[in-house]
Parts: C-alpha cells; sequence; structure tokens
C-alpha cells in the first residue's frame, strides 16, 4: 500500500481534554561528547510538541539537559548527574517515565560503556511503548523488544538484522509487536507483522543531521495521542516528507531540521480533528 493523504486517518481529540490527556512523551537522549546532541533531542521534543502531544519531557545528562533548556524553554527537563548514562541512572530513570505514554530512546547517545547498559536496560523494563532510534539502533536486538518502532536509516538497519540475526527477506515475520521503519528516498517502507506501507513523500534535502529526529518525534506524538503504532509511523513518515517538500518550495536544498519545527504543524493540521462526541 501506498500512503496518500485519504488513507490517513488519525483519532480526534475530544474537545473537552485537559492537559495531559492528549499525551506524554519523554524522550532519552544526549551527550556532551556531540556539541549537536542537545540540538538533535531538542528537535524529537519540539517535534512533539508541534504534532500535538500535551507534554515533553527530556531526560539527559545535567550540561546537555541545560543546554537543551536553553534551546527550547517549552520542555521540561530532568537533569541526570554526570556526563553520560550510566547503569546507576536506571533506577531514576524509570520512576521519571512512570507517567510517559511513549518513549523515545537513542537520539544523541555516545555508547559509553555505562551507556549501553543503560540503553538495554532501560529498554528492558520500561513497560512502555518504544520509539528506538539513533544509537539505540546499534545495541538492539528485535527478538528482545515489543511494542516498539525501530527507526533505522540504511547503515543502522544493516547493523540492527546483523544483530537479531537477520535477513532483510525474514524480518517481517519475526517483527511481533513492533514496526520497522526503513528510512530512505525516494522511498521509506512501513513494516508491521501483517501489512507493508510505502511513502513517497520527501525530498533530497532531508538528508541534513536531524530530519530523523523529528520523525521519531513524530511518531511518538501520534502514538501518546491514541494512534495505533503502524497507522502513526504511516502518518508520520506521509507528513515528514510532505513538510520537507513544502520547505523545498521556498528554500531548496537549504532547509535544515529546526525548519521543520515551524512548518510541521501547517502540513499536520489537515489530518487533526475534533471528535463528535463530548465524551
Amino acid at each position: 500500500m501506498e500512503i496518500t493523504s485519504s488513507n490517513i486517518k488519525l483519532k480526534p481529540r475530544r474537545k473537552t481534554s485537559h492537559k495531559g490527556q492528549n499525551g506524554i512523551v519523554t524522550v532519552i537522549g544526549g551527550s556532551e561528547d556531540y556539541v549537536g546532541a542537545p540540538a538533535l533531542v531538542g528537535m524529537s521534543a519540539l517535534a512533539v510538541l508541534r504534532s500535538g502531544a500535551d507534554l515533553v519531557h527530556v531526560i539527559a545528562p545535567e550540561k546537555t539537559a541545560w543546554a537543551i533548556n536553553c534551546i527550547a524553554p517549552d520542555i521540561i527537563t530532568h537533569k541526570l548527574p554526570g556526563r553520560h548514562f550510566s547503569f546507576v541512572h536506571v533506577k531514576r530513570t524509570l520512576e521519571l517515565i512512570k507517567h510517559a505514554d511513549v518513549v523515545v530512546i537513542g537520539n544523541g547517545i555516545t555508547l559509553t560503556p555505562g551507556e549501553i547498559k543503560f540503553v538495554k536496560e532501560i529498554i528492558k523494563r520500561a513497560n512502555k511503548p518504544l520509539v528506538i532510534d539513533a544509537a539505540a539502533l546499534r545495541i538492539t536486538r528485535i527478538q528482545d523488544v515489543k511494542n516498539a518502532v525501530l527507526l533505522p536509516h540504511a547503515g543502522e538497519l544493516e547493523t540492527l538484522l546483523k544483530n537479531s540475526k537477520l535477513t532483510g527477506a525474514s524480518v517481517q515475520k519475526t517483527l511481533g509487536t513492533n514496526i520497522l521503519v526503513k528510512k530512505g528516498h525516494p522511498r521509506t517502507e512501513i513494516i508491521s507483522k501483517r501489512a507493508i506501507a510505502i511513502n513517497k513523500t520527501g525530498h533530497a534535502g532531508m538528508t541534513h543531521g536531524g530530519t530523523g529526529d523529528v520523525l521519531a518525534g513524530i511518531i511518538a506524538a501520534l502514538i501518546a495521542q491514541g494512534n495505533e503504532p503502524y497507522i502513526a509511523a504511516c502518518a508520520a513518515t506521509y507528513v515528514n516528507g510532505k513538510t520537507a517538500e513544502s520547505l523545498s518550495k521556498e528554500l531548496g536544498f537549504g532547509y535544515l531540521a529546526s525548519d521543520f519545527i515551524s512548518a510541521l504543524p501547517r502540513v499536520l493540521k489537515k489530518f487533526q480533528h475534533y471528535s463528535q462526541s463530548l465524551k
């Protein structure tokens, strides 16, 4: 199935909803080693808000978290002591994600030995729908996760399949409750255990760093608002690509991931609507 605007059906919002009832997302990521990491984590978090979720929290090493606050004061950050995530942060992190509807993990993480242990333990014990991206994909086996959306580009996919001892031909039948989004241009494949959708929206300028982080945020926000992960992934890839197409008309190849944040709602609003019921 090719994704088009006519087959995107998102869950409507209640007119009487209160703060927090339209989704809470927690993003776990960032490090001091990558200067751009706070910005990338911030892109993912801001995309959550711009996609209609009510609240977004970021859990990050303390200096990284302060940098994220400077980039975007709308984001609530939780500052863990130290330069990197480590196993000693697991207990506190599990407490912080208790009220999240969805957890995004991987963006801007450097994968020190301590961070590898931390990421694996959070993925194992989160007991939440997950969006697994970036560095976290390099240490994940598909068979070890559930209720997760995995977002690899071509290089990350190769590592993910190798870790999982799978081939591209065999991966679908092993997904279980997971969704695999094989990012690429001119097509992205969204694969569940029972279906495959093809997205052909997008633009060659999406090679700029951070556009994938925006996609992770959109998917998380749509899941947090009550959409099934497969539906959320299909809608998000379509909308992310359409946003790039819109920006390219004005800026050519010169648009940045940060430009998506303001342009995104204008594309997504077409698919957002209120429930007819007041309940």
